[in-house]
């Protein structure tokens, strides 16, 4: 038996025990989410086609794990302006394993919640910590923590000065605590690669930005 859902304006056909990754769904790992969304069903020969969606057919899935894809590259130049931009995406996925497709207006067994329940219990607290990835645990803290970087006194800069800086970006700097160029230009490797970590700018996107930053200061 099979379904086709639409989330995340996105269409998938899942069948029993499939694992699969979606947009961001609201759950906490190891909840039960339903996805009423259904626009087919198929079991053997018979073939039900909604208009748009099959009435009364509901999937039920399992969340297994929250986090984000690979980083995306979003790369923009201008030619004879000197004017590039670099900007990296990090899109937040949940992994879901597919438990029940229900038709009729059948309602879930929660068999899949309630297993997850006892596992929960019966884990030491240490695994429970290890069950985030590290990289993604390391993010939520960045996002609910101090900045990244300690703002020195004084006026900050006009950072959109530096090309590739735009009004978002800047804003986005002056929230880590990035506000002058002279900041900018004294990034050290590792520094970098914790801005690379933690937000939307790449290596190589910072390292044009130095280049920059230590010819405003000169001027």
């Amino acid at each position: 038996m099979f379904a086709v859902i639409k989330t995340g304006g996105k269409q998938y056909r899942v069948s029993a025990d499939d694992v699969f990754k979606v947009e961001r769904l609201d759950a906490e790992e190891g909840a039960q989410v339903e996805f009423s969304n259904v626009l087919m069903v198929g079991n053997g020969a018979e073939v039900t086609i909604g208009a748009p969606e099959v009435d009364g057919a509901t999937v039920v899935a399992e969340v297994v794990e929250q986090g984000r894809g690979r980083k995306v590259i979003a790369f923009k130049k201008r030619r004879r302006q000197n004017s590039r931009r670099k900007r990296g995406h990090r899109q937040y996925e949940t992994t879901v394993r597919i438990t029940e497709i229900l038709t009729d207006g059948a309602k879930p067994s929660k068999k899949a919640a309630a297993k997850s329940a006892a596992k929960k219990e019966a884990a030491p607290k240490k695994a429970e910590t290890k069950a985030a990835p590290k990289k993604e645990a390391k993010a939520d803290a960045a996002a609910s923590s101090a900045p990244l970087f300690t703002a020195p006194d004084g006026d900050a800069d006009k950072l959109t000065d530096i090309k590739g800086i735009g009004p978002v970006a800047e804003k986005q700097l002056n929230e880590q605590g990035i506000t002058t160029f002279a900041q900018i230009a004294a990034l050290t490797k590792a520094e970098i690669e914790k801005v690379d970590e933690y937000m939307p700018f790449s290596a190589d996107q910072i390292s044009d930005w130095q280049a920059q930053a230590k010819e405003l200061i000169k001027g």
